[in-house]
């Protein structure tokens, strides 16, 4: 059997296992039974710790429900963090994953501030499949249109709505996902300008569907909305499981402010998702 432990960042949950001490037998097969809401344990992420290796404290490794493994993602960085954090007595630690190095600190009040590293705005650092420009795509479908695009460390698009209740968000966001403009597929968001320092946001996120909550995709949001004008470089993101504290810096990259949970911990047998 093997350890487990259930988090969440703002309800963005996480079946979370550690294969420092000795590799585990995860595939993608594993992660998408583990990941199933019906049939396993259920998760947005499936997060492996890892050894990192020289100049970070772990490496953590993410895969989205379907099997394929995201390069990053806000709310387990915090959620990683925070128990390595506590296994070292430390205020400050860095988190390495795919994407590169997230220096990860905690602040008063039971929050977690994550450096997300810088944002990328060029359209082959998205990546997208032509040279566009990354702030107007050339995309549309239904009742939304001309979105922006960044990678932050994962490929984002943003739209800009008036009205968030009237987006069919399930509907037309695994159709976007797929668009042929994103050769490994995007993370979709759907953002309504509330006031220079305040938006909502709801996430389709690639591989996963629906989340309470997209750490990633609300950095992408306030890059996106800084660079159309609608913003400034701080903001509040509303998400459907509560707030994140987001800022831009001059120097580009994306500071990530919010809390972490743990639900439970348990055991599994990961041979009967093999």
């Amino acid at each position: 059997m093997t350890a487990f432990r259930k988090m969440h960042g703002l309800g963005n949950d996480f079946v979370v296992l550690d294969a420092r001490d000795h590799p585990l037998p995860v595939t993608p097969a594993v992660a998408r039974g583990v990941s199933d809401r019906h049939f396993g344990i259920g998760c947005d992420q499936f997060i492996v710790l890892e050894p990192p290796g020289p100049g970070a404290n772990v490496f953590m490794r993410i895969r989205n429900p379907d099997g394929s493994e995201a390069g990053a993602c806000g709310n387990a960085t915090r959620c990683i963090a925070s128990l390595v954090a506590d296994e070292l007595g430390a205020d400050r630690v860095v988190v390495r994953t795919v994407a590169g190095d997230l220096p990860v600190e905690r602040l008063p009040g039971g929050l977690w501030r994550a450096d997300m590293g810088p944002a990328r705005t060029g359209w082959r650092e998205v990546p997208l499949a032509r040279e566009v420009d990354t702030l107007h795509l050339p995309i549309a479908l239904g009742p939304v249109a001309d979105p922006a695009a960044c990678s932050m460390g994962n490929p984002h698009a943003t739209f800009f709505v008036e009205d968030l209740d009237a987006i069919p968000v399930a509907e037309i966001g695994p159709r976007l996902e797929r668009d042929p403009l994103f050769p490994d597929r995007a993370n979709i968001g759907f953002a309504q300008v509330l006031a220079p320092d305040r938006i909502r946001l709801v996430m389709w996120e690639r591989g996963a569907g629906m989340t309470l909550a997209c750490g990633s995709g609300a950095c992408a949001t306030i890059v996106n909305a800084a660079r159309r004008g609608l913003t400034g470089r701080r903001a509040v993101v509303e998400l459907p499981g509560g707030p994140l504290g987001m800022e831009w810096r001059e120097d580009g990259h994306v500071l990530m402010t919010g809390p972490v949970a743990t639900s439970f911990h348990g055991e599994l047998d990961l041979s009967a998702f093999g």
